[in-house]
């Protein structure tokens, strides 16, 4: 589901909560919002509150982590084209046009990552683009080495491309994010309780609509900043591409 559309969700049902909350007072028996009523009330809310806000913290420090993560995953992955290159650089001439195709591959696939077309980012881990890598191995796997520092660059190239490869994989198993949706559904439903309890016990006012207006949106948006970090290859909240543009520019030289 769009993360957008998922968090406008939530935040309709957590505002309409407090609203069916505030409506209730007004239909209810008075013993059943006097103190006595409302203290056991609150009380279990607070329950519920307290594992919302502690589950809604957690999320968001495990949704932060991936997106460092598969940040840091990437600019590992530039550095390393780039000494790739520099090692094919270093065999010798007959790696050109191998060092050629490392560049105009490398381009596509950044393209890919920042493009704001999402067909284009889906298609990162498509067989195509899969199938340019798999043709570069067989490219580099084809060298034959003529003297005793070629043979000594060769499996050192190789090495660096295998650790290219591990790298992206890892950040393409972040494609879909680790949160699982049910999760987030059961946080959304503690907040509709939360909110419900709020509308039960508050006057109906303008000042207090507004502020659980703001609260609710507030909500909302923490869950759609949950979901766009936990998915850091698509969304409105993507890695930045700059530090692979960067490398892209200096392969070649």
């Amino acid at each position: 589901m769009n993360h957008l559309l998922f968090s406008a969700l939530v935040f309709i049902s957590v505002f309409g909560c407090a609203l069916l909350g505030m409506y209730a007072r007004t239909r209810l028996p008075g013993h059943h919002v006097d103190e006595d009523s409302a203290t056991a009330i609150k009380l279990a809310a607070g329950l519920i509150a307290t594992l919302a806000a502690l589950v809604l913290g957690l999320l968001i420090s495990s949704a932060k982590t991936t997106f460092d993560t598969v940040c840091q995953d990437f600019q590992h992955n530039a550095v390393n084209v780039l000494k790739l290159d520099r090692t094919l650089a270093s065999y010798g001439p007959e790696t050109s046009s191998l060092r050629a195709s490392l560049k105009h591959k490398y381009g596509t696939w950044v393209d890919l990552i920042g493009s704001d077309d999402a067909t284009n980012r889906h298609a990162i881990d498509s067989p195509a683009v899969l199938g340019h890598i798999n043709d570069f191995q067989h490219e580099l796997d084809a060298l034959h080495p003529a003297n005793e520092d070629q043979r000594q660059l060769l499996p050192r190239a190789q090495e660096i491309f295998e650790e290219v490869f591990a790298v992206r994989w890892s950040a393409l198993l972040q494609k879909h994010g680790s949160i699982p949706m049910a999760l987030l559904v059961v946080l959304a439903a503690w907040l509709c309780v939360i909110f419900g309890t709020f509308g039960l016990f508050a006057p109906n006012n303008g000042t207090v609509l507004f502020f659980f207006f703001l609260c609710a949106l507030s909500s909302a948006g923490a869950i759609f900043v949950i979901t766009e970090l936990d998915t850091p290859l698509g969304g409105m909240i993507r890695v930045p591409v700059a530090p692979m543009r960067a490398a892209l520019g200096q392969l070649g030289h």
